[in-house]
């Protein structure tokens, strides 16, 4: 599935003048040996051969093309889903996105302003599923068409706390803004809600820290490669 421009995402001087904005300083170079040794095969990419290849990707997939890497992950996408509502354009979602592909997460779904702060995705949703529901009722919706149930994290009154929940394999894990959490909607659409143990004196931990510690404890129950999984 390639990546289509987002005409609500203006392009900034960088991703203007660099044909590839995803490459830092880490990669590797070309392929050793020149064109008459490249390795074959429709899924590498003849540009990041010739080139290098110094995307933000794990050895396994260097020099492949990104249509190739999102068919591969799409053989072993996790069950679960990740939702944000999106009201106050929060710059956390980025990183939720980002944690969503380092985990496998089946899509991401921005519930509400369709433009959202790309920043801290480090260019991870051109890999990821990412789709847009209006509000939360098109959410919930969607997922009672699927039969996938909601779970919210937040820390509200009446929260199972996540070290006791177990975890449908299949899932919606739906996350609120930094600050006000989630809305009294969302709260309501959810088959539960469960919140993350704290210790220290502070209200609550940051929203995309807390999605990648809601996606690590559904992988210690579910993923293939946990200690003792068949």
């Amino acid at each position: 599935m390639s990546q289509q421009p987002d005409p609500e995402q203006p392009s900034t001087p960088e991703t203007a003048a660099d044909p590839h904005p995803e490459r830092t300083t880490a990669g590797v170079g070309p392929w050793p040996g020149g064109r008459d040794a490249w390795p074959s095969g429709e899924h590498y990419d003849p540009e990041l051969l010739e080139h290098g290849d110094t995307r933000n990707v794990i050895d396994r997939y260097r020099y492949w093309r990104m249509e190739a890497i999102v068919a591969d992950l799409d053989e072993h996408r996790h069950p679960f889903h990740v939702a944000i509502e999106n009201w106050q354009h929060d710059m956390n979602i980025g990183s939720i996105v980002r944690s969503a592909n380092a985990f496998a997460a089946d899509t991401v779904h921005i519930v509400g302003r369709r433009r959202w702060n790309k920043r801290g995705a480090m260019v991870t949703d051109r890999y990821q599923h990412v789709v847009h529901r209006p509000d939360v009722a098109a959410l919930v919706e969607w997922a009672r068409s699927e039969g996938v149930p909601i779970i919210a994290i937040d820390n509200v009154p009446g929260c199972v706390p996540m070290e006791t929940f177990e975890w449908p394999e299949r899932c919606v894990m739906l996350f609120g803004q930094e600050g006000p959490g989630l809305t009294a909607e969302a709260i309501a659409a959810a088959q539960a809600v469960v919140e993350i143990t704290q210790y220290g004196s502070t209200r609550s931990i940051n929203a995309s820290a807390a999605a990648a510690v809601a996606m690590f404890s559904w992988v210690g129950q579910h993923s293939p490669l946990r200690p003792g999984a068949r």
